[in-house]
Formats: C-alpha cells, structure tokens, sequence
C-alpha cells in the first residue's frame, strides 16, 4: 500500500490514533501510539524516535536512540479499542545510518527474504503455521521466596464433571485427550472461536477455519499461508485477537506449551515452501513427490534441529511438551505417513500446495526469528546437499527401545537448545541474516530464564523429597 493510501484511510475513516507496533526479542508485541493528525508523508518516510534501552535484550542507556520505520503494506484497523485506531507493524533502524537494527526480529526476517533472493535458490518462501493455544476461566500463580504455586480452571475442563455450580452442572465437556472433534455442547467455544476468525477477517487477514483441539481447555484457528514477513506480522495478529477475544468475553487465553500437567501440550506446525520463478522448488518426483532441494532442505532443519529448538522452542516450559516417549515429534525423522517425527510431508495432490512441515514448534516461538531460522537451515541443506536419509514411514510411537535408540532427538531442556545454539550457529550468519551480537543478545535474555528456572523449588520437589 503507498503512503497516499495509508494517509487517505486515515482521512477517510475518520481515524484518531495510529498505534505503531513492533516486536521485542522473546517475541511480545509492543507499541505506541500517536495522534493521527501527526502522521503525515514526512512521518511515514522518516519514522518514529523511542528508546531502546528500555526493551529488554536491546540497547544500553548510553546507545538508546532507535527509530521505528512503519511498514506500509501491513495496517489494520484495530478492533479492541473505543477509540478508532490504525494499527501498523514497523521494523527497527539506527537513526544515523538507517540500517536495520542487528536485534531488531522483524528486520532479521526481512533480511531472510532478501538472502533468498540473493542466493539464486527461490524468490519467496510461504508459510503456514499452525498455532494452538488453551483458554481458562481462572488463572493464578505466585512465585515468592516462600509460595511456589501455580492453578488454571475452566467450567469446561475434563477436572470439573463433579463440580457443583450454582446453577448446575451440565456434564457436557471433553475428557482428557478427547477434544477432538466434538459438537457442542460438549464443545461449548464455538462461539469464543467464531468470534476470533470473524475478528481476524476483518482485519485483513486470510483465515480458514477453527476447531476444539485434543486436550481439555485446547484450541486452534486457522491461517492461510502467506510469505515470511507477511505472516509473522499475522501471527502476531492472531495471538493478540486470541487474547483480547478471550479477555472480552471474562476468559484468559495462553499460548504456553504445557499449562497443563497430563493431557496434550501445545504445538506450532509450520508448513514451508519455497517458489522460483513462479514454480514450487519443492514439487518433484522424488519421495511423496518431493524435489531434491526438497529433501535436502529437510535434511539442513534435520541436522540443526537442536539449534533451531532455541528460536523454535524458546521457553524452559516448551520441553514439558517434548518429551520421549509421548506423542511429542521428538525424534529427528521425516516421514509423509505419519505424524510422529520432526518433520512430514503433507498429502496433497496438487504441486503447488507442495510443502514441507516441522512439527516441533510451539507457539511461544517468536515468529519472525523462528521462521527465519528454520528457513536457514533448509537453505544450507540446499546449499550443502544435507541428505537426510531414509524417510521413517512406521509408527515411530510404536518403535521399540533398540531400534529408538538409533533415531537422534530433538533438545530435552532450553539449557540444552542455547548449549546448541552458541555451538552451531554458523548458517544462521549466512548473508547476515542473523549476527554474532543478536544471536549472543538473544542467548542472554534466555540464560536468565534458564536460571530463574533452575533456581526454583518446585512444588513437585517437595511431593518427592521434603520427608526424605
């Protein structure tokens, strides 16, 4: 969109403020919004002033001054306030030099497209990812020196059969791993999640379908795929229509992996496909009619998995969800048959819809540093012919203890994931996609999260070892 049809919408739908968002390094949405009649051609050439002090994993108070430069190709009218507000993403520069900011995610994935354009392998990249999330009635936790304590409930929930409401219970909810795909009443969302699609459309974005997930409480709406940036500015969306939908309507939407203990975590699939010259790289006659550059992107996420873990699973909780044993895509194996590895092939018939999709992610994933990540490691499978060997086209579930032993993981712990990281890291510097000072700015925000976790009684520690 040109900066005379933004302005026009403004004028034209009468619009009071324009809230400009950006992205911090772990992946919230931030903003500030300004006074319409301020934004001219001169602000949307010039951009935005503000300290990036204060943003965590940014810069230091003697270096602060950074300036968000609005992307015109990405407003929205936002739904959620009184007043009406144009919403647009920005990506971060320096000021003196108006290069993208090295720390700045939506840069680094702008920076990813342009370095597949450059290194001759495709034009564009298209993304679909898959995000669920849970929604409670009630959230509440406490971490004090004395008071570890954490408790979620929902009318809905499978732990709430005999509860005894005021007005009755109806005794129509999913049980544990049963959500999939029941009518109402026993899924009693439809609306909430109605609601957030119809939400979503109306801002612009291309939305297909929702449903209740496998676990108690667990949910997923739909996103048409659309190029990288593109849709990491959607997901952005999506999680912040999922939240504010859900806070409207007196209920707490949270896109953790594992909220919950025994029953399903949270996932983010994400589908990939790279076009050239207006043609699917991935489409071929290869297994489950795949390219060779196809197979070989698989082999590149394959080989750095435990490094994509830190950008694809970011959290100390997304490894309560990948765990051996459950059915988690641990194992570092591809497969068009089933559902149990890292990474499948989707079945389609058409060439076009050709893709290929990491089951690993979850959602509390920043999605521009996770897209951009795993679109590194399938070029440098490309680039370096990374065989990925043999497709695995049983129940890998079902495999036993011997054979299992033989199939490499993904990470068991964000420990781990950084471990990896500060390892292996050289194909994310590919063409300067990522550098040295974010990736190390990057692993001193997790670090802290490391630690705060591991310094931490957990209440499960004094079920097991307080009499001993």
């Amino acid at each position: 969109m040109s900066k005379d049809a933004v302005l026009k919408a403004i004028a034209d739908e009468g619009v009071e403020y324009v809230d400009i968002r950006f992205t911090d390094p772990r992946g919230k949405l931030q903003h500030v919004t300004v006074v319409s009649d301020l934004v001219d051609e001169d602000f949307l050439d010039e951009g935005f002033m503000f300290d990036g002090s204060s943003i965590a994993g940014w810069k230091s108070i003697e270096a602060s001054d950074m300036k968000l430069m609005p992307d015109t190709n990405s407003i929205y009218m936002d739904p959620f306030y009184a007043e009406k507000t144009l919403a647009i993403h920005c990506s971060v520069v320096e000021p003196d030099t108006g290069e993208h900011y090295e720390r700045d995610p939506r840069g680094t994935a702008e920076k990813a497209e342009a370095y597949l354009k450059s290194s001759g392998i495709g034009d564009v990249s298209y993304w679909g990812p898959e995000a669920e999330f849970f929604v409670f009635d009630d959230v509440r936790y406490s971490v004090e020196m004395n008071k570890v304590s954490y408790q979620v409930d929902a009318q809905d929930a499978a732990w709430n059969t005999d509860t005894e409401y005021e007005m009755g219970n109806t005794g129509h909810r999913p049980g544990v791993k049963g959500g999939y795909f029941p009518v109402n009443p026993l899924d009693d969302a439809q609306d909430l999640r109605s609601e957030m699609l119809s939400t979503m459309k109306r801002m612009g974005m291309k939305v297909d379908k929702h449903h209740h997930e496998v676990a108690t409480c667990q949910h997923e709406l739909g996103l048409i795929f659309g190029t990288l940036v593109e849709q990491a500015d959607h997901l952005q969306k999506y999680k912040y229509v999922i939240h504010n939908v859900a806070h409207a309507y007196g209920k707490s939407a949270t896109f953790m992996p594992k909220p919950i203990y025994g029953d399903n975590g949270t996932g983010m699939h994400v589908n990939m496909s790279i076009w050239k010259d207006g043609k699917p790289l991935f489409a071929g006659d290869k297994y489950a009619d795949l390219s060779q550059e196809a197979i070989y992107y698989i082999g590149g996420i394959l080989k750095h998995a435990k490094t994509l873990n830190a950008f694809t699973n970011p959290s100390t909780n997304s490894y309560k969800r990948l765990i051996p044993g459950f059915e988690a895509p641990v194992l570092r194996a591809y497969s068009a048959r089933n559902r149990s590895g890292c990474v499948r092939i989707p079945w389609t018939e058409s060439p076009k819809a050709k893709r290929v999709e990491a089951r690993f992610p979850d959602p509390s994933a920043n999605p521009y540093l996770a897209f951009s990540a795993l679109l590194m490691a399938g070029l440098d499978g490309i680039k370096n012919k990374i065989d990925p060997g043999e497709a695995m086209d049983k129940n890998l579930y079902d495999l036993p203890a011997e054979e299992l032993q033989g199939i490499p993981t993904v990470c068991a712990s964000l420990r781990e994931a950084l471990e990896c990281l500060e390892a292996d890291h050289d194909f994310l510097l590919a063409g300067d996609v990522f550098t040295k000072d974010q990736i190390q700015g990057y692993l001193n925000l997790k670090w802290e999260e490391v630690y705060a976790y591991e310094h931490t009684p957990h209440p499960i520690e004094f079920k097991m070892y307080y009499s001993c």
